[in-house]
């Protein structure tokens, strides 16, 4: 069954002391359009993500958010410079002799040195070797993989509902199409004796005697402009095509909309070529139900 472009999903995975949550939210566009928002410190797993949501994403403005908690003592890092403490620790020194405030206490002089920001640093999910990255994409990997599966239950359940309402407007605009064909010999029987009192009058007002042979030809032309018989039979066979597609469960948006366009192509084609009133309201209403598919089809993945 057809996907809905919109949707939403979260997922959540607790391993190695870590949490990872992952929201997943698609609106309509026409072309696939992703943004990944993730810590800095998981950048390098981006293309692993993007790859992963190119598998089951075709198209849609999608937006992803990644949110990571560490409780791993591994994950957080104290940097000291020592080298910078040890100027700091002979500037205090040498002020207190200069100033004859005896040796530095050592619990005030680590106090101070521990106020320094420049001093020591705390680098948060600095995990670097081999088995922390595996186990943070394993995690990460489960969390994306929950989110895409509530993300993919509401489009199919929306998509869903959307095949139906395409489906309706397939059969109410098949069954115009069956009334206009079955018009049809009346209609093109009535524009051709219009055409034929036309002639006659324009013949008659010139005083001269109709050419039978003439007239009869001019006939047959006009009748053949005004046959709707090809517009009738492809219209028949799109409404085939979309009735197949709307069984596939693959991405058909763009499939959809074309042969929406090749509908409204027919429709106008069948209005131009009859000047039968009770035809024209049978293609308006036909366009609207075109239409109805086509708002759909801007929808659907």
């Amino acid at each position: 069954m057809p996907k809905s472009m919109t949707g939403f999903g979260r997922g959540e995975c607790i391993r190695y002391d870590r949490r990872i949550k992952v929201e997943i939210k698609a609106v309509n566009h026409r072309h696939s359009d992703v943004t990944i928002k993730l810590p800095r410190f998981l950048s390098h797993l981006e293309d692993r993500v993007r790859q992963r949501l190119a598998q089951a994403i075709v198209r849609g403005k999608v937006d992803v958010w990644v949110n990571f908690e560490s409780f791993a003592q591994k994950d957080a890092v104290v940097n000291v410079d020592k080298s910078l403490a040890d100027a700091y620790v002979a500037a205090l020194t040498e002020l207190s002799h200069r100033y004859n405030w005896g040796p530095l206490e050592a619990n005030p002089a680590l106090e101070l040195l521990a106020k320094n920001p420049d001093i020591m640093t705390l680098d948060k999910f600095a995990a670097t070797s081999e088995t922390d990255q595996a186990e943070i994409w394993e995690t990460l990997s489960d969390a994306l993989e929950s989110a895409l599966a509530g993300f993919d239950g509401m489009r199919r359940a929306e998509g869903a509902a959307m095949a139906q309402d395409v489906e309706a407007n397939l059969e109410a605009a098949q069954k115009i199409v069956d009334h206009i064909a079955a018009r049809a010999p009346q209609a093109l029987e009535a524009q051709a004796a219009k055409t034929r009192e036309r002639i006659e009058e324009m013949v008659q007002k010139l005083a001269q005697r109709p050419d039978e042979g003439r007239l009869i030809t001019e006939m047959a032309i006009l009748a053949d402009k005004g046959c709707i018989s090809e517009e009738i039979a492809r219209l028949q066979s799109h409404f085939s095509q979309l009735s197949v597609m709307l069984t596939l469960d693959e991405a058909i948006g763009r499939k959809l909309d074309f042969w929406v366009q090749e509908l409204n192509r027919e429709a106008n084609t069948i209005g131009s070529k009859s000047g039968d009133v009770g035809m024209t309201a049978l293609v308006v209403e036909l366009k609207s139900y075109i239409e109805k598919m086509r708002e759909q089809a801007q929808n659907i993945e």
